[in-house]
């Protein structure tokens, strides 16, 4: 028969809701996001196009996480400064300010792009691995479509002064989530908040991070600010508080106090509107289903990935999130075998659903046993 059980401690629902209800961001285009859930909170125009700037810098780290992932790259090798990447260090950019010939290890370049934004660092980096800016690029490029970035090119390592570098704020959310989900301890370079380089001909030189939010009291880790004359100023964000974590971008602010104000202001909003609701853990058994004539009775029964939903605070009691299988469940059972669904409604609407595995095997009772149970179902309806 079919069987039906519903999971009364998670009766909270994801309603469908507006993403820009009650909130007005003043940049051109801005979108924010739940990470866990993955849902959109809040977008305006989130598909515009824009000059990412300074935000490129993301994917240029990303590209050196992935070669020190595979071990192509090791943080202590050393990149020879070009005069081209020296350059940039002089001509007012922000900069790690590196030598033409100094030897720089790949942690250290990782860190003037990260905290420092050097452009200077970004194109020792691309050429280091690369050999030139334009082959790092198409790395980038290449890198962006497989994360699903559609509407993205990047034409260089730093996002300065090229008409053919663009994205969009989704875009950037869909590589900055991909960034901390796939590099959580690489992430952390972009909290930190100062950087100093024992630069050559010098004197050592402290750099502060330009991310106004790590200095605020919101539980920003980062990522990423940017500004170019024609875009003005953007920033990829993100806060971890309580075990949740949001990310916001915004592009088109007008001012640098605008983008502190307005990224914090979107950030808080998301966090005082919305709550987090954790339903299914990935490979963690989530209920016992009824097994038939087995030499267990139950058993247990999970999903393949996690599962969460956002919901605005003010509404949490249309949902119900129910299992559903055809059962007790013959055995023998294999572990994964399908065993039903999970599924996740409002009303009588569904919204979800998802496959339920079996997270063990469980054998078949041997031939007199089976007769026992069959004879006690018989008489006493016991499965």
């Amino acid at each position: 028969m079919i069987k039906l059980k519903i999971l009364s401690v998670l009766t909270i629902f994801f309603i469908a809701f507006s993403a820009n209800a009650k909130l007005e961001i003043n940049a051109r285009t801005a979108i924010l996001q739940d990470f866990l859930s993955g849902e959109i909170l809040y977008e305006k125009e989130p598909d515009k196009s824009i000059y990412p700037a300074s935000m490129t810098k993301i994917m240029t780290a990303i590209i050196a996480f992935d070669l020190l992932k595979s071990g192509e790259l090791n943080w202590d090798d050393k990149f020879i400064v070009s005069e081209k990447a020296w350059r940039l260090s002089t001509s007012g950019y922000s900069s790690m300010f590196i030598m033409v010939g100094d030897e720089v290890s790949v942690e250290d370049l990782l860190k003037g792009i990260i905290i420092a934004s050097g452009n200077d660092a970004c194109v020792a980096l691309a050429e280091g691995i690369a050999g030139t800016e334009d082959e790092f690029a198409v790395m980038m490029t290449s890198k962006a479509k497989e994360i699903g970035m559609v509407n993205t090119n990047f034409a260089n390592a730093s996002g300065i002064n090229n008409p053919n570098n663009v994205s969009t704020v989704k875009d950037i959310m869909l590589m900055s989530n991909y960034l901390i989900k796939e590099f959580p301890e690489e992430y952390k370079y972009f909290s930190e908040k100062e950087f100093t380089w024992d630069r050559t001909g010098g004197d050592p030189i402290t750099q502060g991070n330009r991310n106004p939010l790590l200095y605020k009291s919101l539980g920003a880790d980062g990522i990423k600010t940017g500004y170019l004359a024609v875009e003005k100023y953007s920033l990829a964000s993100s806060v971890y508080r309580n075990g949740r974590r949001l990310i916001a971008v915004g592009s088109g602010f007008n001012t640098k106090s605008d983008r502190s104000k307005e990224s914090a202001k979107l950030l808080t909003w998301g966090l005082t509107n919305f709550d987090l609701i954790e339903i299914a853990k990935i490979n963690l058994p989530i209920d016992n289903i009824e097994v038939w004539l087995g030499k267990k009775n139950t058993v247990g029964a999970y999903v393949k990935t996690d599962i969460y939903k956002t919901i605005p605070k003010a509404r949490k009691k249309y949902l119900k999130v129910s299992i559903i299988y055809k059962g007790p469940i013959a055995a023998p059972i294999k572990k994964d075998d399908i065993l039903g669904k999970l599924k996740v409604t409002y009303k009588d609407e569904l919204i979800d659903e998802y496959d339920l595995f079996a997270f063990e095997d469980v054998k078949k009772l041997n031939v007199f046993s089976r007769l026992m149970k069959s004879i006690n179902f018989l008489i006493w309806g016991d499965v």
